[in-house]
């Protein structure tokens, strides 16, 4: 099992979405909460980022039975963001990939500028130190160029949506067999990381955060069981696409094919690197 953890309003609106899954226990801490209760923390507010982290909660009862693998969501603006670290240190002996959700920086102002100007840069040091497994980049104006044109009226819940199906169905390649391929395991520094959904036809990534100097890139790839038992030569197709992305000793690509019983194919490339990104 995996704990899914969602800190502040937004972040908690995103992980609840992992609630359809059923293979995850899900944490929320935001301040919207009714009251507190079991997996779920309400959370006071506070005027300044100041004072959220000097009166960062208690949690170790709260997390007492925290699964050994945490994926913790955050959104970079929000002001819970400023207990991250605080609360993060009380669940540091767990394997902790943290997914960072970035809002769009243009239109930000004030303290939620602010924010997400310190946060950004301080939670990717902190991976690249290894305090944390990984940390995965998310734009939301990324997720909506790949996702295309979307209605006013449940835009972010159409955003958050395609972000936790996204992140489950990595979690699932991470531990399905698949039918073919060759993935290697990024080099250990290369902690800070991107996802891409991919255009089937071309794999064409459509980049949900744009990595500088991508180091490793990863391809899942997931086709209709019928057509990988009956359409000959899909993987020299496949192969010889991926041969023509860009690499170098540097920059390195490998795959792996899984089946599915869906009718439509999809599939994500998944870029690692070592290097900090900038706020821009």
């Amino acid at each position: 099992m995996i704990s899914i953890v969602g800190l502040g309003n937004a972040a908690s609106k995103i992980v609840h979405h992992f609630e359809q899954y059923g293979q995850y226990n899900i944490y929320y801490l935001n301040s919207q909460l009714p009251r507190s209760s079991k997996r779920k923390h309400k959370l006071k507010e506070y005027e300044s980022p100041e004072d959220y982290e000097k009166k960062i909660p208690n949690l170790k009862k709260f997390f007492s039975d925290i699964d050994d693998h945490v994926q913790f969501v955050v959104v970079g603006s929000a002001a819970s963001t400023s207990v991250a670290l605080g609360v993060l240190q009380q669940i540091q002996k767990k394997k902790i990939d943290l997914i960072y959700i970035k809002p769009d920086v243009e239109l930000l102002t004030g303290i939620p500028k602010l924010i997400e100007n310190a946060s950004f840069g301080v939670l990717q040091e902190y991976a690249r130190s290894g305090k944390f497994n990984s940390i995965t980049l998310i734009s939301n104006p990324h997720v909506e160029d790949a996702l295309g044109e979307l209605p006013i009226k449940g835009y972010f819940d159409s955003l958050n949506s395609s972000i936790s199906w996204v992140l489950h169905y990595l979690n699932y390649f991470a531990h399905a067999e698949a039918e073919i391929g060759q993935m290697s395991r990024p080099a250990e520094p290369h902690k800070i990381c991107s996802v891409a959904m991919l255009d089937m036809e071309n794999l064409e990534e459509k980049w949900l955060f744009e990595l500088d100097t991508p180091r490793d890139l990863c391809y899942y790839l997931c086709i209709n069981d019928a057509k990988l038992e009956t359409e000959k030569g899909l993987h020299k197709r496949i192969v010889n696409t991926l041969k023509e992305k860009p690499r170098n000793a540097f920059r390195k690509i490998s795959y792996a094919i899984y089946g599915t019983n869906q009718e439509n194919d999809f599939g994500f490339c998944v870029a690692h690197t070592n290097v900090v990104q900038k706020n821009t």
